[in-house]
């Protein structure tokens, strides 16, 4: 109690007053609701698809079910580890070390937010967390978490939302501890080149920078290719100095089953499998055998790719027909469009007063400002309703064009 008898406030961590809620979780919430109503709702905002998850994943998991639950380990069963090395030879022809050069982990956005407490002196000079504007929040707030700092890079579309290290100042990389990459990247789906990849990897290397390359999304894309590039790809087999994210939740349709990967250096993959079991990370064991199960397989990744792409080509053919300008979009199962008249959260506003839920672009950062993001959720038939609601509101004069 203080002199005067009252109370004294307790304690809280600053970085929640700074940051305040997660911007997503409230359209989450918002959609649960809506969707407990009687009326159609057709939700694009949140990345979680509706498309069942595969039923050899989910028999799986049943089958490994034990009669006695134990602990799960912070590094994962071996057989996942294996699968997880496996897809990546599959898919980049590249040998990694199930053993040293993996790491299962409760889906990438928990493994990218953590990374920091592994990597962090906050006492140091090198505190600060590289990372592009609109883009996924925890790359920042990871950092900050942990007790460092945030650099943000303000995207364009006029350079394709691309983040490069080598236009950045000496100092801003000479004072970073860690730089994200996203590509295929969320919010705006844009695809990065190989050779682009290639000078983050020399540019990171050169200044002792951390690349950490979240890649959730390489396994989702059109079907008709090319196949998004990975900075396994352009590593010249090394790995030193990377930490590369995979997530079987858009891969697998397992979003929530939480379960990815890092792959990379396996100096820093160490690190991390000391930090994390004090965290106590670590998906049940039945949950990692059936992850191990869907890493093994490919086919059911391409057919989630055919439904995606006619989805994507409804909502394309939508935006083309009523001058709704989309850019990047290359990949993901997101479409990045840009709002007549500049207000994405007014735009977003009154689209939610006709049950039709999108992200406004400002939720991913101030470079978002203008555009919305159309996650790619809702079904065939939903998508081609969702459209015609859409147009009948631009005809109406609701929204402006």
């Amino acid at each position: 109690m203080t002199a005067s008898g009252a109370r004294p406030p307790l304690p809280t961590n600053p970085v929640l007053q700074e940051l305040g809620g997660y911007p997503l979780a409230a359209f989450q919430d918002m959609a649960r609701a809506m969707r407990a109503q009687p009326e159609v709702v057709y939700d694009f905002s949140i990345g979680d698809p509706v498309e069942p998850t595969p039923a050899f994943i989910r028999q799986a998991l049943i089958d490994a079910v034990p009669a006695v639950s134990q602990y799960p380990t912070a590094a994962g069963l071996p057989e996942l580890r294996a699968a997880i090395a496996g897809w990546v030879h599959r898919r980049f022809g590249v040998t990694v070390d199930p053993d040293t050069e993996v790491l299962p982990s409760a889906g990438s956005k928990e493994a990218i937010f953590h990374t920091p407490l592994a990597l962090l002196d906050a006492a140091g000079s090198r505190r600060h967390a590289i990372w592009g504007s609109p883009g996924y929040q925890p790359y920042e707030r990871g950092a900050l978490f942990a007790g460092g700092a945030s650099d943000r890079v303000d995207l364009r579309a006029e350079t394709g939302w691309l983040l490069d290290l080598a236009e950045l100042d000496i100092d801003r990389l000479d004072r970073a501890f860690i730089a994200w990459l996203n590509y295929p990247h969320n919010p705006t789906g844009a695809t990065a080149t190989a050779s682009y990849l290639a000078d983050q990897v020399a540019v990171a290397r050169r200044h002792g920078v951390v690349l950490g390359s979240d890649e959730c999304y390489i396994d989702v894309y059109p079907p008709q290719g090319p196949q998004p590039p990975s900075v396994l790809d352009v590593a010249d087999g090394r790995l030193d100095g990377l930490l590369v994210y995979f997530s079987l939740s858009k891969r697998s349709g397992m979003t929530g089953y939480r379960c990815g990967a890092v792959v990379g250096d396996p100096t820093l993959i160490a690190q991390q499998r000391i930090m994390r079991p004090n965290i106590g990370t670590g998906s049940p064991e039945f949950v990692q055998l059936a992850a191990a199960a869907a890493w093994a397989e490919d086919g059911h990744a391409a057919d989630r790719r055919r439904i995606f792409q006619a989805k994507r080509e409804v909502m394309l053919d939508f935006c083309a027909s009523r001058g709704l300008v989309v850019s990047g979009s290359e990949a993901t199962f997101y479409l990045w469009a840009q709002v007549p008249g500049g207000d994405d959260r007014a735009y977003a506003e009154t689209l939610l007063e006709h049950r039709i839920i999108v992200s406004p672009g400002s939720a991913f950062g101030p470079s978002g400002r203008g555009w919305i993001r159309l996650a790619l959720v809702p079904d065939l038939e939903g998508c081609r309703r969702a459209a015609a609601v859409w147009g009948a509101a631009i005809d109406a004069g609701e929204l402006p064009t």
